[in-house]
């Protein structure tokens, strides 16, 4: 019989036993585990106990996500770690459930986070959303060659934010970085002995920069790219070109992108591969909210009649109309209900991962053709992807 009782970490003890949670269930050395709380901070843990004793906890991290080229306040849950004696005693997901009450409370619309296991998460109401893919490249393959712009090295403090921030606003599923992700994007891995930062363009007229990292590993030695921001054609056709200067001593290119990279259109042939994919999820935890702060295409007026189930969030359970003008949603309750959905399903209709047709398809949605054809155009946009994990 269990007890469950949520909460924050209030003392030294405490912090000490989550600490080893999570050391044992993500494998980290105490020195990293030391390191990854001062990042995220104390007051962002939240714990379960069970009847006095912490079965477990996880990490909550304040920021904002990219739709429609709005910012949407979001909350990121990362590092869920439950000890071995009390998993499958329903701590993990109790651990959740309350973390999204709070959420909720903190008038915090949507939250995000990278699944372990889907099943869990499933049942508290988040679904796929989007991708993160690595992807890798032969250097000598790239064969191209525009100097037309100058790259200088600049610090790692470079205030790159003006920067990301732009193509931030146009990419779905793009993180608005809290201190915690950008500490992430700069420092340098345990395999690579430093991370080097360039600037494309003039520092008075900046048209991206990249910032990475070398490795030699089995007799190989490659460029990790940690982030990267291209805001005009020349900033890409300089990236490919930088890159491709380093063939001489670099065998192999890394970077992170979408399932789709428009980037690799530049290259004379398909030698870019994926080598790893992961898709994050996302809840919709207050439908009002979530749907009015996002942003919808301009010169779109339409108006779509929903219906939602949601078993954990009440109010978020009925009929809405969502109706777009001018780029931006307003909603109200009522309506037709004219597309049926559980709260999870508009998950990758909300960040456009999935078209309505293909939810249909798949079992995820009821709807009318009207309705599908106006829930197409309102959620219409480039696959959803970001280049962070947490």
């Amino acid at each position: 019989m269990t007890l469950f009782e949520y909460g924050t970490i209030s003392d030294s003890e405490s912090t000490q036993k989550l600490e080893a949670i999570l050391q044992q269930c993500f494998n980290m050395s105490p020195e990293i585990s030391g390191a990854y709380f001062q990042r995220v901070g104390l007051d962002n843990f939240r714990i379960i106990r069970d009847r006095g004793q912490i079965a477990g906890g996880l990490g909550l991290l304040e920021m904002g996500q990219w739709y429609g080229s709005k910012c949407v306040p979001m909350a990121g849950i990362a590092a869920v770690g439950i000890a071995p004696e009390y998993r499958g005693s329903g701590a993990a997901i109790e651990l959740v459930r309350q973390t999204l009450k709070e959420i909720s409370n903190r008038g915090i619309p949507i939250s995000a986070l990278y699944p372990a296991t889907q099943r869990l998460y499933r049942k508290v109401g988040y679904e796929q959303a989007g991708s993160r893919c690595s992807w890798e490249m032969p250097t000598n393959t790239i064969n191209l060659s525009d100097r037309s712009l100058p790259i200088q090295p600049v610090a790692r403090s470079y205030q790159f934010h003006h920067l990301y921030q732009q193509q931030a606003k146009v990419t779905n599923g793009y993180l608005a970085r809290n201190q915690f992700i950008w500490e992430e994007v700069i420092k340098t891995p345990a395999n690579a002995h430093q991370t080097y930062a360039y600037l494309i363009g003039k520092e008075t007229q900046p048209h991206g920069y990249i910032i990475f990292s070398q490795t030699a590993e089995n007799n190989s030695r490659s460029i990790y790219i940690r982030d990267w921001v291209l805001l005009t054609p020349a900033a890409v056709r300089r990236f490919w070109t930088f890159i491709s200067d380093h063939r001489s001593q670099i065998e192999e290119v890394q970077w992170h992108h979408s399932t789709v990279d428009f980037l690799t259109l530049l290259l004379p042939e398909q030698t870019a591969k994926i080598s790893y994919s992961k898709r994050w999820m996302l809840r919709i935890v207050d439908l009002i909210k979530a749907l009015e702060k996002r942003g919808y295409p301009q010169g779109l007026e339409a108006e779509l009649h929903m219906e939602i189930k949601d078993d954990l969030i009440a109010e978020n359970n009925g009929r809405f109309v969502l109706t777009v003008a001018n780029g931006r949603g307003e909603v109200i309750k009522g309506g037709k209900g004219e597309l049926q959905l559980e709260i999870s399903s508009l998950s990758p209709l909300y960040t456009g991962l999935f078209t309505p047709y293909q939810l249909q398809l798949t079992g995820q949605l009821q709807a009318t053709e009207t309705a599908l054809s106006v829930a197409t155009q309102m959620f219409a946009g480039a696959s959803p992807w970001m280049p962070d994990f947490f």
